[in-house]
């Protein structure tokens, strides 16, 4: 991880401590679906991300494994944002959009239009959003992750017919 990677980490971990898309602990909805991670699935790692768990490679992507219990200060970017990312648009704003990878386990990635989606989380996934966008291989990583979610929401709409 360089320097550059390690402060925006930092600045975008204390921008989401305290920030959860729910007023209430949306864990309740699903049984902590997303803290159960296993040989095959786990939360994306950006570029140089640091982190305490298990890690595993998938699809050319590190993924942190969870066992269900963790410090939450410790938790991974994308737990802190899940299920949605900070991707970023042509213009060169942040679009915070459903992360397709959770729309198998997560009420809210399935629901988010219905759901009661705090607009000061949102905020926030945007904010880390344009940090993360400062360093040029999380750039590339999140323009990449951007790629794959218009590819797959374009796929889902030829299914839907």
């Amino acid at each position: 991880m360089t320097r550059k990677q390690e402060r925006i980490y930092r600045t975008a971990r204390r921008l989401l401590q305290n920030s959860t898309p729910l007023r209430e602990d949306c864990g309740l909805l699903c049984d902590k679906a997303c803290c159960k991670g296993d040989d095959c699935t786990g939360m994306l790692l950006f570029p140089g991300e640091p982190t305490p768990f298990r890690v595993i490679e998938q699809n050319c992507r590190r993924l942190a494994v969870c066992g269900g219990v963790c410090k939450r200060e410790e938790r991974p970017l994308s737990c802190m944002v899940f299920p949605f990312l900070p991707l970023p648009a042509d213009d060169g704003r942040i679009r915070v959009r459903v992360d397709a990878r959770g729309r198998g386990i997560c009420p809210l990635a399935r629901h988010a239009g219905e759901a009661a989606i705090r607009h000061r989380f949102l905020h926030r996934v945007r904010r880390v959003g344009a940090l993360l966008l400062r360093d040029e291989e999380t750039r590339a990583f999140l323009f990449a992750l951007r790629r794959e979610a218009e590819e797959t929401e374009a796929l889902l709409k030829r299914f839907e017919k």
